[in-house]
Formats: C-alpha cells, structure tokens, sequence
C-alpha cells in the first residue's frame, strides 16, 4: 500500500477521518514551505497538498490567490517546489505529499518529464484542478507508470457517469468539491452534502472520499468526518499563517496551532 492509501487506513483504524491540509508552495518563500510541511505533518495532518503557484488560479478564491500572488513574487516556481520536497525527502521526512497544481505549469514541463521529477522528489499524488476526467486519461496512465497517485475532483453538479470515470482514474482517494464555486472558508457547511458524499459512495466504493472547499472550523471538520474518510482544509491555514506574518508572528507555529486544533476533531461519532 502506497502513502496515501496507508494514510487513509491507518485514520480510519483510528475511528477517525484523515486530515488533508492545502498549503502554498513559497507561501511567503520556499523557507517558510520547507519548516511549514513538516510542523504541519506533527501537528496532524494525514497528507499533504503542496499547491503549485499559478498566475490564473480560476478555482480559488481570494485568500489562494493571494498566497500564489505572493509564492510567484518570492520566485517559487514547480521546479524549485518539486526540490523542496526532495530535500525535505532526504531528511527522512514521510508524510505523504500530493502535489496540487493547474495544467499549464505541467504541461509547460511536459507530462512526462513533470511524472518523473515529482517521482524522484517524493512525491505521492498528484491532483491538477483544471484537468477533467474526460481528457486526463492520458496523464492518469503517467502518473500511474511512474507510481504516482493521480487525483481527481468531483462536484455536486457532477452526474453519476463522471463520478465513477473520476473514480476510476483515480487512487489514493477521490476528492469530493462540498459545494459549486471557488475555495474559501464559509459560514456553514452545504446542505445535501452528506447526500452528495454518500452518491459518490456509492458510485466509487473502492476508494476514500475526501471533502473539500469551504471546511474551516473544528465543528465543520467534525461534521464532514461523520459523513467522510477525509476532510480537507486549505484556506483557512493559508490565511492563519496570512494573518500572523501580518502580526509579526511565525506562520508557521499559527498554521501548526490550528492543523493541530483541527486534527483533534477528526474523531468519528
């Protein structure tokens, strides 16, 4: 069993979701990313999504962009994230690392030549936002030859048929988007979701369902982790860690405070 799946069953043994937390890559610079991943691995997270700065994140929201905004300003590019987490690799670090990115970085890389450096560096998936099922075929059996797991997203708007193509292009686990829209943190979590992650259920019952965009607080983690094997938590680290650079603060111990406040409500009933 690879990193991700061992991820996944070990939590659930536990009685409890796995803890997915986004983080940006050079968010503020690759200094901060590479004592951040590790503080965070300590504090609780089951795996982690290292995001790649785009210039167009379309699928995020502001606190996103502002952090790719400032990741693309420190320089931070793939190439110089994939040898983060290489040197982070060589440390003996081992928490499993899902490189999140959009197409266009990758494809400027070329499919292959990106499949064989995630590998090499130590990475474990790989989920591109912008990339359906419908065209990721391809890529998936890439990602795949070189050991990676490929990641896909599903939606409430997606029909049973794409589902269970995402599904099976997918391993490690499939990604379900609580809600349509973008990233961000939200008041409440959306109504029908438990509907929703119990249709993906059924559709892909081989892998874990992970639930995505808008979970924030402990009380939405705990509410998503009845319902789901994972719950995934991006925005409301990256803007933890935004508000205590603002501070004077170390983002790094603000983000690891709240990992670890979240991690504590992924308990199951």
């Amino acid at each position: 069993m690879r990193r991700i799946g061992r991820a996944f069953a070990v939590a659930k043994v536990s009685g409890r979701a796995a803890l997915v937390v986004f983080v940006e890559a050079g968010d503020p610079d690759l200094a901060t990313t590479r004592r951040l991943l590790p503080a965070l691995a300590e504090s609780g997270a089951d795996v982690l999504e290292l995001g790649i700065p785009f210039s167009d994140p379309l699928a995020d929201g502001p606190v996103i962009q502002r952090a790719s905004e400032r990741a693309l300003a420190s320089g931070t590019t793939l190439a110089a994230a994939l040898a983060l987490l290489a040197e982070l690799r060589a440390t003996g670090f081992a928490a499993p690392v899902v490189v999140f990115s959009y197409a266009n970085p990758i494809l400027a890389m070329g499919e292959a030549e990106f499949a064989q450096r995630a590998a090499e560096a130590g990475a474990d998936g790989v989920l591109v936002t912008d990339l359906p099922p419908e065209e990721g075929r391809g890529f998936a059996s890439i990602l795949k030859s070189a050991k990676l797991d490929p990641v896909y997203l599903v939606a409430p708007t997606s029909p049973d048929e794409r589902i269970r193509r995402a599904g099976s292009l997918s391993r490690g686990f499939l990604y379900v988007v609580s809600r349509a829209g973008i990233t961000g943190t939200r008041a409440e979590l959306p109504e029908g979701l438990s509907a929703l992650v119990g249709r993906v259920r059924e559709n892909v019952p081989r892998l874990p369902v992970a639930v995505g965009f808008g979970v924030s607080t402990s009380t939405q983690v705990r509410a998503v982790a009845a319902m789901a094997d994972g719950v995934v938590v991006g925005s409301a680290v990256v803007t933890a860690m935004e508000e205590a650079v603002k501070d004077g603060r170390d983002p790094v111990e603000a983000g690891a405070d709240l990992v670890r406040a979240l991690a504590a409500a992924t308990t199951k009933g």
